[in-house]
């Protein structure tokens, strides 16, 4: 694979900022039990004095692809080539958005992707990613996408003057 994917046990991926990571606990009674109460492709969950991006519905393999400020979710694909092309495309002739997907995030600078049944301060070595984001404010929406044999769920972060 020519991208980092982060996989799941079977909960929701989350994207903290890396200032906040050692606050996030994970665990069923805490941080975990918190991102699995969102309901959709995305919700915030504060945490320490951020706000950390859950990725909710399916726990499905994530990667983002930085020129298209795109967390692209693979639910189902033959090629990973062509899932990331399709991706692509999708965002480049216009995405409709889902009208209850959108939420405003702040962030203070790079954020990490990672399995949220895991603590922020032991994270698994291979399965998580580092996202460089600049600080400020995102606009954050998501959509179900089927092109072809490429079903995807995309979420696109848009920079808020």
């Amino acid at each position: 694979m020519r991208h980092t994917w982060v996989s799941s046990l079977g909960g929701p991926l989350v994207v903290v900022p890396r200032s906040a990571l050692t606050l996030w606990d994970g665990g069923d009674e805490g941080d975990y039990g918190r991102a699995c109460a969102v309901d959709g492709y995305l919700g915030l969950v504060a945490v320490g004095q951020q706000r950390a991006l859950v990725l909710g519905d399916e726990p499905t393999l994530t990667t983002y692809l930085p020129a298209e400020r795109l967390f692209l979710r693979w639910a189902a694909a033959y090629e990973e080539a062509d899932l990331v092309s399709a991706a692509r495309r999708a965002v480049r002739d216009g995405v409709e958005w889902d009208a209850g997907e959108d939420v405003r995030w702040v962030v203070d600078g790079p954020v990490v992707l990672f399995d949220s049944v895991w603590p922020g301060a032991d994270l698994e070595p291979d399965n998580h990613l580092v996202v460089d984001l600049l600080p400020g404010t995102y606009r954050v929406r998501a959509t179900y996408r089927v092109d072809g044999d490429n079903w995807m769920v995309l979420v696109q972060l848009q920079p808020v003057p």
